[in-house]
Parts: structure tokens; C-alpha cells; sequence
């Protein structure tokens, strides 16, 4: 079940995204829901296979400042990284692990609900 508990568990910073939703337990746990379901995730892997660097970098930056706002530390990290890959590609960046460090952090989260 996600709730404060098994996020602390899965490595989240719950205090610190907690601090920023008033201690509103209720909101911050509705909050981190939404946050997993964000199309910015799917947008983000189809612009990469793509090519589309310039939409990928947009959905990554979007996902950061959710994933920050909330204290989602496993998913904060690959996305943080993937950002500032996207933000000034090289011509032979591989975002792929990345991508893959980020399903499987979201996987590992959305595995909470059940």
C-alpha cells in the first residue's frame, strides 16, 4: 500500500516532500499518485526512441520539478541526470540506462499502490 511508511522505505524523502504539502499527509500521498501517473513519463520514453531530444528534454524537465517538489528521490536522481543529458545532447548520447533506471524506479513506486 503507498502510503509515508513503504515511501520512506523505497528511499523518498517523505519529510522533506511532506514540509512542502503543509504535513498534509492526504494531499501528499493523492500528490505522489498523480505524479506516477504523469503522461511526461511516457512522453519522455517515446520522444527518446524517437529522437525527439528537444520534446524529450521537455518532459524530463517537467518530471524533475514533480519529482523534486515531492521528494521522489529514486526517480529524482535518473531524471536529474537524463535532464542534463537532454539539456546539451552530444550527437552519441545513449540516453537508454537512464531510461531504464527511471521505469524501474517508477515500477518499484507504482508497485507500492498494490
Amino acid at each position: 500500500m503507498l502510503n509515508t511508511a513503504t515511501l520512506r522505505a523505497a528511499g523518498c524523502d517523505v519529510d522533506a516532500g511532506l514540509a512542502r504539502c503543509v504535513n498534509n499527509e492526504a494531499l501528499y500521498i493523492r500528490l505522489v499518485n498523480m505524479a506516477l501517473d504523469d503522461s511526461n513519463f511516457s512522453r519522455l520514453t517515446d520522444a527518446v526512441a524517437s529522437g525527439d531530444l528537444k520534446a524529450g528534454f521537455e518532459a524530463a524537465h517537467a518530471l524533475k520539478g514533480v519529482t523534486a517538489n515531492l521528494s521522489l528521490t529514486p526517480l529524482l536522481t535518473p531524471i536529474t541526470e537524463i535532464t542534463e543529458l537532454l539539456r546539451h545532447p552530444e550527437p552519441d548520447a545513449d540516453c537508454g540506462a537512464l531510461i531504464e533506471a527511471i521505469t524501474a524506479a517508477r515500477d518499484k513506486l507504482l508497485a507500492l499502490r498494490d
